[in-house]
């Protein structure tokens, strides 16, 4: 999975997000960074091109994303750390940053909190997440590929974890809840660029949860044949385009 997630997944809607989160990281003029679910390591590459000067630890629950981040990033420290219960001491890190991985954590004001534990007074916690499925035209064509691929119990991995932690006022209010001031909130659209539709299909197909329930429901060459052609119709044929908005938060600790 982490192959497929870096070669189809993370150029197309991860690449443009990670350039601008590092560049309000380094903006911060951080000196100790921890990234969390830090995945394959593309925002970790650009944090320690962006701020060279900062320590950056990068971490992730999964130990393959750890152990395939680790080659591709090397010049960060990175460990296996669930965002819940940080290996870290208090008032570690002066900046704390987390793309698109805040949706996963099963509890959002736990994990905050633990986040306003490792940051030194005065420290950062710099993250951002999905807005609605509608407003992101890769995931809503895959869904919609998904739901005519299998119109009675289609799969709901995208709309309820990528993008159900989409509004705003809810984030705000558990960074709150945390114990942060919200500094900065903003909405971002950027373009996303594929070689094709198929590619982008694939890449949910193979690199992402949506793989265990497309097999959980028996999906074989049919079904994804028909994800893909939905896919398509949707993006259109060959090279693609498209926007995907998301939402960026700084909270002050």
């Amino acid at each position: 999975m982490p192959q497929a997630y870096e070669r189809y997944l993370v150029p197309v809607l991860f690449r443009p997000f990670a350039a601008d989160l590092a560049a309000r990281a380094a903006a911060l003029r951080p000196r100790r960074i921890l990234e969390l679910a830090a995945g394959t390591g593309v925002l970790t590459s650009d944090l320690l091109a962006a701020a060279p000067s900062a320590e950056v630890t990068a971490t992730d629950l999964n130990e393959a994303m750890v152990g395939f981040g680790s080659s591709r990033a090397p010049g960060a420290r990175w460990r296996q750390a669930d965002a819940q219960r940080l290996p870290f001491p208090d008032g570690g890190f002066d900046l704390v940053v987390c793309q698109f991985g805040v949706m996963f954590f099963p509890d959002r004001v736990a994990a905050f909190t633990e986040v306003r534990r490792v940051l030194a007074p005065g420290g950062h916690f710099l993250f951002n997440t999905w807005g609605p499925i509608a407003a992101h035209a890769f995931d809503a064509a895959v869904q919609a590929g998904l739901e005519r691929a299998f119109p009675q119990d289609p799969p709901r991995f995208l709309p309820t974890v990528p993008h159900g932690y989409a509004d705003p006022a809810v984030v705000a209010a558990d960074l709150v809840a945390a114990g942060f001031a919200v500094e900065e909130e903003r909405e971002l659209t950027l373009a996303g660029r594929a070689a094709s539709a198929p590619d982008v299909a694939t890449g949910f197909l193979t690199g992402t949860p949506v793989r265990g329930a497309f097999e959980e429901r028996g999906g074989g060459a049919e079904a994804r044949a028909v994800i893909i052609a939905e896919t398509t119709a949707r993006l259109g044929p060959g090279p693609v385009v498209a926007p995907m908005t998301a939402y960026v938060f700084t909270g002050a600790a």
